[in-house]
């Protein structure tokens, strides 16, 4: 069995992978053909500071093999606090799709699980028609609450059984990470974390435009489109990560700046 070979940079105590689409997707497609169990998050700034100030959630961030910079922010502290050179983030609903491509080309199949029936029903419709051969071996709508150990298991089972190569969760952070972490070894596909994805390939949200993509105001785009639910995510933790961000820049350029490493 082959382990992914991404390096893990320290952003505020978070693992975070310096790696791009090609890396991530060879990765998750290595474990998915495997049938071997792998954990991946695209962690924005929301996520980023809350596993930066929650122990056990960041534990469980940590655990994942891979956890992509999913936001502009997040590349920027790389590349600013590592040196890391990365040209560009790795972003969740993308990062579906590259993986879809992937999937529906070798004929690996895809698990949905998490978001509502209607939802997925939709992102699994629009990904058949974009990605022509792309199967899905199962759909399990989030039950929004925490499972039964009994149901648990039971999807644990279907998973397994299924034949699914690639499992897409989609739970919103953090829950989706946390499920990704306590699966770990329990489910044998490749587990991705990606959010959004859901929403954005069902039609359910509209995405940004690519300039807001690109000088990491995607933020905005969702904050006007959800402002009763997103204003104090944006507002607080994007702050909070400004002013992080902001000290640790500057403990770096006064100590020296060291090449990524891999966090235990």
């Amino acid at each position: 069995m082959t382990e992914p070979d991404i390096a893990k940079a320290d952003v505020f105590g978070v693992g975070v992978s310096v790696t791009d689409y090609a890396k991530t997707v060879d990765a998750v497609m290595t474990a998915a053909r495997e049938r071997r169990s792998l954990g991946l998050t695209a962690l924005a700034t929301h996520g980023l500071m809350l596993a930066a100030e929650d122990g056990d959630l960041r534990r469980q961030v940590n655990s994942l093999d891979i956890v992509t910079p999913d936001g502009q922010p997040v590349r920027w502290a790389l590349n600013a606090l590592w040196d890391a050179k990365l040209v560009d983030r790795v972003y969740g609903p993308d990062l579906t799709g590259h993986v879809c491509a992937a999937a529906a080309s070798e004929g690996v199949a895809v698990y949905l699980f998490g978001s509502t029936p209607e939802t997925c029903h939709k992102m699994a419709d629009h990904l058949r028609r974009r990605y022509p051969g792309l199967t899905f071996a199962g759909i399990q709508p989030d039950r929004f609450r925490d499972a039964t150990p009994e149901e648990d298991a039971a999807d644990v089972e279907a998973i397994n059984t299924s034949g699914a190569g690639v499992v897409l969760v989609g739970r919103g952070c953090p829950r989706q990470e946390r499920w990704v972490a306590d699966h770990l070894g329990r489910v044998n596909a490749a587990m991705l974390a990606v959010g959004a994805a859901f929403d954005y390939y069902a039609g359910t949200i509209r995405r940004p435009p690519a300039w807001m993509q690109r000088v990491g105001m995607e933020w905005l785009h969702r904050l006007i489109q959800e402002p009763g639910r997103l204003w104090r995510r944006y507002v607080i933790y994007n702050t909070k990560f400004a002013v992080r961000f902001s000290a640790a820049l500057v403990r770096r350029r006064l100590l020296g700046r060291p090449g990524a490493r891999s966090l235990p």
